[in-house]
């Protein structure tokens, strides 16, 4: 076997420090959080999330400047995208009900570095979004009293010319900021019961909009003469449903909230489905009236469904407008202080970030520290920054979120279960006993039939350990047996989940190369046809060959918890949407993505790697450590160490299965 040469051996186990996985405690509902959130509180969560102050302003925006009335298509079609992303969410959610969402998703599967820098992304996404919807309530809510607001403060208190600063300090947004951090340090159930209010009444308001809506409906405005229904063809549909795809990021905010969730293997699942089915019917109805009562050209978009009541004689609707858009508005703002705490106590609870924000009020049980401290920040934020130019930076992390949440759904799916527990305290070797060692211990190590083969978990391994003496080997992340007799001598000497993990690995570059050629092989770069259709034709192969190399393994079927359909063919479709999604955006907005994620890492190297407490468990001296030994008469031996005070360690050979069975030392010297 090959070993790495001793100057290498730094960076490997600098690999290995970068790439560990969360140990998971045996008891996933423990929480130092309060389980008080039914089936029917992370549904309205969901729907406030998603239901924002784009039902009121982007379908106006995408049917004018894009679609058109097809702007209906645009939404099904961007409701489907987000379904396969949603799919994936809630499967962790129910499987892993801790809160954490996207960073503890990859933290688990894929490794210490990108689940921080996951987290680290999506702080900055609910920071910047936060704020962007404080200013938006502030500007709609300013516009009815004829920006008399706006006008006092650049009078009366200051004023300012400043590249990417607002042009005068907005205090109205800053101080809904501060009063909804306020609120939700109280506790979950009063953010719960606030979301409740406003939702309700957001969906009243909506529901007055179809109503009233349908009644005024001309269809002569989807006729020829103004345009048809598909005045951009297809090419704006697809352009609209981009668009449209971002109006359906909220549903998040359900996966952050499952640790405090009651039932959350069923909430969790079903909260998911039933909001996302709700958000989706919405913005699609809501587009068919709003195109139906005025022509598509003549849209305001800004406030297109206040103008389209004002311009048939109903102003008198627009005020009913008004108070449900900024009851949306309230509710978006809710999950994005609900959300952003969670995450930061999440990273702070495991070592990644500063611990002063994992502290969790006795009374309460909410992390107020992180509440507070970036209520603040999202307020200074919205106080003195101009963030058009930042909100499009809001993309990029939420699809890079939901490419490595996908990418994690397939390596967990064919990863085998590992038990975990946190001691061993009888000092006397237990045959039946689930001893969990560290994943990179607890794998088989045999070159060939004659060597032994040695496990450290008797509970997990001991069926294994049986399935190869008779031959049967479909185990979990294992070629299956229809693949055997073709593929076996290939891959079969790969340990569960190798390949796949490989797979994985493949099936992103291939996604990214594919999508990079498709958006800048014609234009920027003016590729010869021969030249991007190769470049296309090897790329898609290589992510075809890439699902199927993962497919030809075999996937865990647990029947307890929600799983995602199709795998892996769902979470391959939502990684490649996702990946061209990102490929859209501006190269200033990768520009900033690269400097932000550069602070990160100094945060992370600065801080997280040395305070992990990942890293401090594998530093935790073990009192006792058990080796299962397979002999080659097929004959089992458990081996029990036990480490003294004095740091001697002690040595006791077990016998399973045989009397005549020599001893572990025995049998390491005819090794």
């Amino acid at each position: 076997m090959a070993t790495c040469p001793r100057g290498c051996a730094p960076a490997v186990r600098l690999c290995q420090r970068l790439n560990r996985l969360k140990t998971l405690d045996g008891d996933m509902m423990a929480t130092s959080l309060k389980r008080c959130l039914s089936t029917l509180d992370l549904t309205l969560m969901g729907v406030g999330g998603m239901v924002g102050s784009g039902l009121y302003v982007l379908t106006g925006t995408v049917a004018k400047d894009k679609a058109g009335p097809a702007v209906i298509v645009s939404f099904i079609f961007a409701g489907f995208a987000s379904l396969l992303a949603a799919f994936c969410y809630a499967e962790f959610g129910a499987r892993i009900p801790k809160t954490g969402s996207a960073y503890m998703f990859t933290y688990v599967s894929v490794g210490e570095v990108w689940a921080f820098l996951i987290g680290w992304n999506v702080i900055l996404e609910n920071m910047i979004g936060g704020a962007a919807v404080a200013r938006a309530w502030s500007g709609y809510l300013d516009s009815i009293f004829n920006h008399a607001i706006q006008n006092f403060t650049e009078t009366h208190i200051m004023q300012w010319n400043v590249p990417f600063l607002a042009h005068y300090p907005d205090l109205l947004a800053a101080g809904i900021l501060i009063v909804a951090s306020a609120f939700i340090s109280f506790g979950v159930q009063v953010s719960s019961y606030l979301n409740h209010i406003f939702s309700t009444v957001s969906m009243c308001v909506i529901a007055f909009i179809l109503v009233f809506g349908f009644m005024l409906a001309d269809p002569t405005n989807w006729s020829q003469e103004q345009g048809g229904f598909a005045p951009y063809g297809l090419s704006g549909i697809l352009a609209g449903s981009a668009t449209c795809f971002y109006a359906f990021v909220g549903f998040d905010v359900i996966a952050s909230s499952s640790e405090e969730a009651k039932n959350p293997q069923k909430a969790v699942p079903i909260a998911t489905a039933i909001s996302l089915g709700l958000a989706a019917t919405a913005y699609i109805l809501v587009s068919t009236v709003l195109t139906l009562m005025v022509p598509w050209r003549t849209l305001d978009p800004n406030s297109a469904l206040a103008d389209a009541f004002f311009r048939r004689g109903y102003s008198w609707a627009g005020i009913i407008v008004a108070v449900g858009s900024i009851c949306a508005m309230n509710t978006v703002l809710l999950c994005n202080l609900f959300s952003l705490p969670r995450i930061v106590y999440a990273m702070a609870e495991d070592g990644l970030f500063f611990s002063i924000f994992a502290r969790v009020n006795p009374l309460t049980k909410v992390p107020v520290n992180a509440i507070l401290v970036f209520g603040v920040l999202m307020a200074t934020l919205a106080l003195i920054f101009d963030l058009e130019a930042l909100v499009q930076f809001l993309s990029i992390g939420t699809l890079l979120a939901y490419t490595f949440v996908a990418a994690s759904v397939i390596v967990l799916r064919f990863q085998p279960e590992k038990t975990n527990s946190k001691s061993t305290t009888s000092s006397s070797p237990n045959p039946n006993a689930e001893l969990s060692p560290p994943p990179a211990e607890s794998q088989t190590t045999a070159e060939d039939s004659e060597e032994l083969k040695q496990y450290e978990s008797f509970s997990d391994k001991l069926q294994l350990v049986e399935r190869q003496k008779t031959g049967e080997r479909h185990g979990v992340g294992q070629l299956k047996a229809c693949w055997e007799p073709y593929l076996d001598r290939l891959l079969g000497d790969c340990e569960p989940g190798e390949v796949v993990a490989f797979s994985v690995m493949t099936l992103i570059v291939s996604a990214v190369s594919l999508c990079a050629v498709l958006e800048f092989g014609n234009d920027p770069l003016q590729l010869p046809v021969w030249s991007f259709s190769m470049l296309l034709v090897i790329f898609s192969l290589a992510f075809i060959f890439s699902l199927a190399l993962i497919w030809i393994h075999e996937p865990q079927t647990n029947a307890k918890t929600f799983q995602v359909p199709f795998v892996p063919l769902t979470p391959g479709a939502s990684i490649l949407l996702n990946v061209f999604l990102m490929m859209k955006l501006t190269l200033l907005t990768w520009i900033r993505f690269t400097v932000w994620i550069a602070i990160g890492l100094l945060v992370y190297f600065g801080y997280g790697i040395w305070h992990s407490k990942e890293g401090l468990r594998d530093l935790q001296p073990k009192d006792m450590a058990a080796r299962y030994v397979v002999l080659p008469s097929g004959s089992l031996v458990e081996t029990v160490q036990n480490v003294q005070p004095d740091g001697q360690v002690v040595t006791s050979a077990h016998c399973i299965g045989s009397s005549t069975t020599p001893t572990a030392e025995e049998s390491a010297e005819k090794r």
